[in-house]
């Protein structure tokens, strides 16, 4: 039996690597599933045993679980594709017979209504349909998805958005890395679908705040029309279908839909999440 890590040359998964070596967890006893094996090199020299797969090749999928594994699935970043791809996974993971597998969905699971939360309830929906033993990780908005977008802040002096005063609970990448490392870990996680979400909810224009402070310059919340928005990010060079997808979770955050904060992921890891002030300062010292 081991514990896999799908995904695990990406931001998230080198993080629960990380997160499961640091507790204790022998290198021997992890399995990363990757597409290139040049880019686990680094895991590979630890131990850690590699497996070479592809969510968009469900055929490389057949030697990726084992019996008794326990399986951390890390949604796929090609929107509009991850139903084919998880639902692959999925497969795969029911005919090898793995003890859990983990998903990492959005906040709000089924009751989440805006566009970039439909393949994952389609996805929760096929791991529920497989009876596979199962936990969802609903993981909030990342803190580095702003943080990590500082440049054009930095030089219009502005932070841009169609969010309006709602709010969001966010949470870094390594909190939520913690988490998934606990419950491939811990036991009595089972079935539960966990609601993860940091700690402090804030809005726009506080992270604006946070940034001129620790930057020293003179940043404004900016808040304009959907359309407005949209036009903005196709004419900074995003792509329509993605820019639609990022003004419609500002719509969603206007809507208090990402700012729900049960605890659950403060529980989980054991420690208050990181606060957003900490990622801002770090950001920016790292520029």
């Amino acid at each position: 039996m081991s514990i896999v890590v799908t995904g695990a040359t990406g931001h998230l998964g080198r993080l629960v690597v990380e997160g499961l070596l640091e507790t204790g967890v022998p290198a021997a006893g992890i399995a990363a599933v990757v597409r290139d094996k040049d880019k686990a090199a680094d895991l590979a020299s630890r131990g850690v045993e590699l497996r070479i797969a592809d969510y968009g090749a469900p055929d490389t999928l057949a030697g990726a679980f084992r019996s008794g594994d326990r399986v951390l699935l890390i949604s796929g970043n090609e929107v509009g594709r991850r139903v084919p791809q998880h639902t692959a996974v999925v497969s795969a993971a029911r005919a090898a017979g793995v003890a859990q597998l983990a998903y990492t969905g959005v906040l709000g699971g089924p009751e989440a209504d805006f566009e970039l939360a439909a393949e994952h309830k389609v996805t929760e929906q096929a791991i529920l349909d497989s009876g596979l033993p199962y936990t969802f990780l609903r993981n909030g908005w990342y803190t580095e998805n702003y943080t990590e977008q500082l440049a054009p802040v930095l030089e219009h002096g502005a932070v841009v958005t169609s969010a309006g005063e709602g709010r969001i609970a966010s949470a870094t990448r390594a909190d939520y890395a913690a988490a998934a490392a606990a419950v491939l870990t811990g036991e009595g996680h089972l079935g539960r679908a966990y609601e993860l979400s940091g700690d402090a909810a804030w809005s726009m224009a506080e992270y604006a705040a946070e940034v001129a402070k620790h930057s020293g310059m003179e940043i404004a919340h900016r808040n304009v029309p959907a359309g407005t928005h949209l036009e903005i990010l196709t004419g900074a060079g995003v792509p329509a279908p993605f820019a639609a997808i990022l003004v419609d979770v500002d719509r969603a955050v206007e809507r208090g839909l990402l700012a729900r904060g049960d605890g659950d992921l403060s529980r989980l890891i054991g420690r208050p999440t990181t606060p957003l002030a900490e990622t801002v300062a770090a950001a920016l010292a790292h520029r």
